[in-house]
């Protein structure tokens, strides 16, 4: 008996047809790339065109003003004003010491809820992700009466120690800001960090505990070489957040009028969207997108080759 031509044709029968299979797939994308080219790739779009683009007035300007293409004139006003390449700077230098700060304190507590001695584990978890519950601008606010020179306890306590401490002023502005950031988002960066160690196998930390490591070094040869990926991730995550660094200043601008208002490059290009200067605001904001592209690309490569040479 000869079942061969059977045999052939069940293996096919049972797949679909692959023009189906596109169509199929192509069906549940199309959600996600509507909102996407909808909400992400058509404004990104509309602010690259913008910024290409500038408001003429002839005459007396008296008439309407009418936008006309200036090519990359306007990048180069962005970038010869000495305000706004301050801002750059500024947020840079507030993210190189900032960051890295926020980023081992979040690996501390982490590793110290991960600790098997730990005691009241959900308390603390509780009460360091507590900051980066409430809403940005009321930690802000906060802040603001902490800092303020005629509320400030902070102020208050150091004046009684002999110690004349102004928060606001010129030289503890980054200072300031940089301890907002790190007392707001540190709880959420510990999360990130203790979800990557719950996932480390137990037999690892096991084993080294019976070939004699202490706790620091099971914490430091195990648990923070297999964490890497996390601390990565919160990195870009938090070079990112910090490039888009705004709630902050201009809270703080209230009870500090020495902070300018082009003291972050958000800060600065809201400050040319209120002066109806759009074009201006769009040119800004695709220089800070380009930068925090290069800062997170960067970091990413940086971290890429270092572990290829490890």
């Amino acid at each position: 008996m000869t079942t061969a031509p059977a045999g052939r044709s069940g293996p096919r029968a049972g797949r679909r047809p692959a023009p189906r299979r596109a169509r199929t797939a192509a069906l549940f994308l199309a959600p996600f790339l509507l909102l996407f080219t909808a909400l992400y790739l058509v404004p990104i779009g509309y602010t690259l065109d913008q910024s290409l683009y500038r408001m003429h007035r002839s005459g007396l300007g008296l008439t309407a003003p009418t936008q006309v293409f200036a090519g990359f004139a306007n990048y180069a006003t962005a970038l010869g004003d000495r305000e706004f390449r301050g801002s750059l700077l500024r947020v840079l230098l507030i993210g190189v010491v900032q960051v890295p700060v926020m980023l081992l304190l979040a690996l501390v507590l982490a590793l110290l809820l991960d600790a098997r001695s730990t005691r009241f584990k959900r308390f603390f978890r509780l009460a360091f992700f507590l900051p980066y519950a409430l809403p940005g601008v009321v930690g802000a606010i906060m802040w603001s009466y902490l800092v303020a020179p005629g509320l400030s306890p902070i102020t208050a306590a150091a004046h009684h120690l002999g110690l004349h401490l102004n928060l606001t002023s010129d030289g503890m502005l980054a200072p300031t800001i940089g301890n907002m950031l790190t007392w707001g988002w540190t709880g959420y960066n510990m999360l990130i960090i203790h979800s990557a160690l719950q996932a480390i196998p137990a037999e690892l930390t096991e084993a080294a505990t019976m070939d004699g490591c202490s706790a620091f070094a099971v914490a430091w040869r195990i648990k923070v070489p297999m964490v890497r990926p996390a601390l990565v991730l919160t990195t870009v995550f938090s070079i990112i957040g910090t490039a888009q660094l705004y709630n902050e200043p201009a809270v703080l601008h209230n009870v500090a009028p020495n902070l300018s208002s082009g003291y972050t490059p958000i800060y600065a290009a809201y400050e040319a969207v209120d002066a109806d200067n759009f074009n201006a605001a769009a040119t800004e904001s695709v220089i800070l997108a380009l930068l925090a592209f290069v800062l997170s690309f960067g970091f990413l490569k940086l971290v890429q080759r270092r572990g290829a040479a490890l």
